[in-house]
């Protein structure tokens, strides 16, 4: 792909702009401020609530939409402006609490950008931590839910248990629900319509962009169908072998300051 024919750049966040410790660090602070000195704006797409990513947007200038719970909400980060949502509907929340609590895991449901679960444990408190939100406790999710949409949900276990948990949820649920897991602990749950690709499109045409314009780089599983909607697809060092085999190119991890290299390489060379 040529540099003129890349009019936006879409960036995963978790696993990709930052690690664990959340900082974004200098060489890619200095990539992303060179892209947009040379006319092409970025975005971000994340599975985080919309509180837990707009600061990111911000800090790095990064005006366009924000893409936050897998997509099932976009903002426009200037105006704090909800542009699209696609929440799960009542009904399959109340089929996805029922499975969820038979089966002994960890469930959080988000409603208008709060998360909430029934206590809180090892696994709230790593959600807790990294979404730097803490959750909204209250006794049943049941009640709470009972006649209401949520955003999304996300079931919380050790990663070899979320990802056999994961296959037993798709097939639970069917065409109810979209399943995908970010962390290797976190399986996220939303609307059969909402995915990171889907999302992807929608920013662009609201931009007057074409997908075949847009570059996207991501590191997990739920990425997948962001590298799919893009031109140029570009997978993180760290990124699952389901993410590689959809990627057109691959950069090193985080921690190598892997989406410096993917602007230098593919964006700005």
């Amino acid at each position: 792909m040529s540099r003129r024919a890349i009019r936006l750049v879409a960036f995963d966040l978790d696993g990709t702009l930052v690690g664990r410790d959340l900082v974004i660090r200098p060489r890619v602070r200095a990539a992303i401020a060179r892209m947009r000195d040379a006319g092409i704006p970025g975005c971000i797409v994340t599975g985080r609530m919309y509180r837990a990513a707009v600061s990111y947007a911000r800090e790095l200038e990064l005006d366009a939409p924000l893409v936050c719970y897998q997509g099932a909400a976009i903002v426009d980060p200037q105006r704090d402006q909800v542009l699209w949502d696609a929440p799960l509907d009542a009904a399959t929340v109340r089929v996805l609490i029922d499975l969820v609590e038979r089966d002994g895991h960890h469930l959080q449901l988000y409603r208008n950008d709060e998360y909430y679960c029934e206590r809180r444990n090892r696994f709230s408190d790593l959600y807790a931590g990294l979404a730097k939100v803490q959750p909204v406790i209250v006794p049943s999710l049941r009640e709470s839910f009972a006649y209401s949409p949520a955003t999304k949900a996300v079931i919380i276990d050790d990663p070899d248990a979320a990802a056999a948990y994961e296959a037993r949820l798709r097939d639970a649920l069917g065409g109810l629900a979209y399943v995908t897991r970010s962390y290797p602990e976190f399986i996220e749950v939303l609307n059969p319509a909402v995915d990171k690709g889907a999302a992807l499109r929608y920013v662009a045409a609201h931009l007057g962009i074409a997908p075949s314009e847009v570059v996207a780089v991501g590191d997990s599983w739920n990425d997948t169908p962001l590298l799919q909607a893009a031109g140029f697809g570009i997978a993180m060092g760290s990124a699952p072998a389901e993410l590689l085999a959809v990627a057109h190119a691959s950069v090193g991890s985080v921690e190598d300051d892997g989406v410096a290299e993917a602007i230098e390489r593919y964006v700005l060379a």
